[in-house]
């Protein structure tokens, strides 16, 4: 179905080098005035609020590092890919891999046996799996086995990274290993601790927030191929589609994933009253996914 018309998909399309500086900038200035702020912050009582909102900052990368993947955050291709790269890197990520994972999520989402998503971590089936996946820790494990598996060039079960690119994803994770290395030898060197205070800690924090975030993105969505129904969009509140540069749009991202961030809002209008999973707010999300895993099997299932 044509759900946008022609003519206005052809100005939804449009990318835009200056919209994706600016929102980049915006993003940096946030981080660099987090990092300050809990560096002031510390030995007074406030620190755990200055380490909570850095850390949702830091955790808005995922963001950039999304919109970059897909090329439309800048015209630009190079430019898109330089930011994907660093963005990845303050959380962890290797954007490199990550486009790999992302296009073949895209490509076969919510199909539970090829969409990677749903293979390297299946919605929580219990209350305990959802607050397990709250912790933030298995994406620090996985983070990790993944980084070092890929700079060895290992790509089992990861039949979804293309082997022409597969190259590439290795130089690239070598890369942000070596990266990594050097700022911890540094940082023991330097005998400083701010890499702890400014990056990991907030990280730890704000990680449990965007493994919900995400996790509101299709779990109790239709496992199927109907966009209009297998995706969940999110009316959010104005510094969540900023900091996640309009993501919470997730259903109009994934009928049009060429439409960059800016123009997301505008796909709204058009789509709203074609989409089948619309929600009001992420706490009603998680209120309902949290409920639904307490719920007693229907009788006969």
């Amino acid at each position: 179905m044509r759900l946008i018309p022609a003519d206005a998909l052809r100005a939804l399309y449009a990318k835009s080098d200056w919209q994706g500086a600016w929102r980049t900038g915006a993003h940096l200035v946030l981080l660099v005035a987090g990092g300050m702020l809990v560096q002031r912050s510390r030995g007074h009582w406030w620190l755990p609020a200055a380490l909570l909102l850095h850390g949702l900052v830091l955790v808005s990368l995922f963001a950039v590092m999304h919109e970059c993947v897909h090329y439309s955050a800048f015209r630009t291709r190079r430019l898109n890919e330089v930011v994907a790269w660093l963005a990845g890197l303050g959380i962890l990520f290797n954007a490199t891999y990550y486009r790999q994972f992302h296009f073949a999520h895209h490509r076969y989402a919510q199909d539970p046996a090829r969409d990677p998503e749903l293979v390297t971590a299946p919605p929580p089936r219990s209350r305990a799996e959802y607050w397990w996946r709250a912790t933030g820790l298995p994406y620090w494990r996985a983070r990790v086995t993944n980084l070092v598996s890929l700079a060895r060039g290992r790509f089992d079960g990861l039949d979804f990274v293309h082997p022409l690119a597969r190259p590439a994803v290795v130089r690239s994770a070598r890369a942000m290993l070596a990266v990594l290395t050097a700022l911890a030898l540094a940082s023991i060197a330097l005998r400083h601790d701010g890499l702890l205070w400014s990056w990991l800690l907030p990280l730890a924090l704000g990680l449990p927030f965007l493994r919900l975030y995400l996790l509101s993105e299709h779990t109790g969505c239709s496992e199927d191929d109907d966009g209009l129904t297998n995706t969940r969009t999110t009316i959010s509140v104005w510094p969540v589609r900023f900091l996640m540069w309009n993501l919470p749009y997730h259903a109009e991202h994934h009928l049009y994933p060429s439409i960059p961030f800016h123009r997301l809002p505008a796909a709204h209008r058009w789509l709203r009253p074609h989409l089948r999973v619309v929600a009001r707010g992420y706490v009603a999300v998680q209120r309902a996914l949290y409920a639904g895993l307490g719920a007693p099997p229907r009788s006969g299932a």
